[in-house]
């Protein structure tokens, strides 16, 4: 993907502008070489939240092998906005994608999924059941010199929301609870893929690719991640030219893993994706801290927190990325 690095002075949100059209040819032709290639499959399986990452995988995908060749699934569980499955839906109908919904919801009951993250909550807020409601926050690192810290928000069947600190088992072990709608949903496409002879697709942008944003053998689990070199503007990009519907376009990203809505920022960003990505780019492409604060309406102090933030988070997640360790390598495979 060709992108000209800013020039002094000119570094603004249109130095992440890409011809989408040009792109999302070269994305489609990638998919179809890496399918008969190094995959050797059929077609593309993807599970659709109703957001525009899958929304735009699904896009990219009917452009490489054909609407007939891509499978898609809707996987909603006891804690999903009903949106997601409604939006999801509509990105399969505009596409014309085969689709089915796999509620795992029962699944993770079984599994203790609920149970779990709720005894948790419990060891903070004893009277935590049926009718209440939470998420988790972050204190992101505009506010807390490069610190994050994370918070409990509990919200009562009244509609009182409360918020707490929490003691690392705690936080360790409602994440660790949640995690297992991620890697439910992992099984269930490659269940699919596997019957099909397909390949699973992963939604990850850039940002969240290199942010670590996903879960080890969950949804960070795949064949093919399309859009993870385009950052999340460039994203919307594709999605006005791929033709995904304006209603998803318009709706602020969610991680839509917790019962009370949540934006991406409010769960591990440091700022709202458009902003966060001109951080990014600038780190990477060694743009003075004084450009990306003019850009992005920041202080140069803040910029450098959020720099600092992201070089956090690639320490603290290089092992998402990695596969099994071994003893010794297996120079026959």
């Amino acid at each position: 993907m060709n992108m000209t690095v800013a020039q002094a002075g000119s570094f603004s949100a249109a130095t992440l502008a890409i011809d989408p059209e040009v792109e999302a040819a070269r994305i489609a032709a990638a998919l179809r070489n890496q399918l008969t290639g190094t995959l050797r499959r059929r077609g593309l399986v993807l599970g659709l939240s109703g957001g525009v990452d899958s929304s735009v995988s699904a896009a990219l995908a009917v452009r490489a092998v054909g609407a007939k060749n891509v499978f898609a699934l809707f996987m909603p569980e006891d804690d999903s906005d009903p949106e997601s499955l409604r939006l999801g839906s509509l990105v399969a109908e505009t596409f014309g994608i085969a689709a089915v919904v796999e509620n795992i919801g029962p699944t993770l009951k079984a599994m203790g999924c609920y149970e779990r993250r709720d005894a948790f909550i419990r060891q903070l807020v004893p009277e935590y059941g049926p009718g209440w409601a939470c998420k988790i926050v972050i204190a992101n690192a505009l506010t807390n010199e490069g610190y994050n810290i994370s918070s409990l928000v509990v919200q009562d069947p009244d509609g009182k929301q409360t918020k707490l600190r929490m003691p690392p088992q705690v936080y360790l072990g409602i994440v660790a609870s949640t995690n297992m709608k991620q890697r439910t949903r992992k099984q269930v496409e490659y269940f699919h893929a596997d019957r099909l002879n397909y390949a699973v697709i992963g939604t990850p942008n850039r940002l969240e690719y290199d942010q670590g944003f996903f879960v080890k053998n969950g949804d960070g689990a795949a064949d093919v991640k399309p859009i993870a070199h385009l950052y999340k503007s460039q994203v919307y990009q594709l999605a006005e030219c791929l033709g995904v519907p304006e209603e998803i376009r318009r709706r602020p990203p969610t991680t839509d893993t917790y019962s009370l809505q949540q934006t991406q920022e409010e769960f591990y960003f440091s700022l709202p994706y458009d902003r966060m990505d001109l951080c990014l780019y600038g780190l990477n492409h060694g743009v003075p801290a004084e450009e990306v604060g003019r850009a992005t309406g920041l202080t140069v102090e803040q910029v450098g927190r959020v720099w600092t933030d992201i070089a956090s988070k690639r320490k603290t997640t290089r092992y998402l990325h990695s596969g099994p360790l071994l003893v010794d390598p297996v120079p026959e495979i």
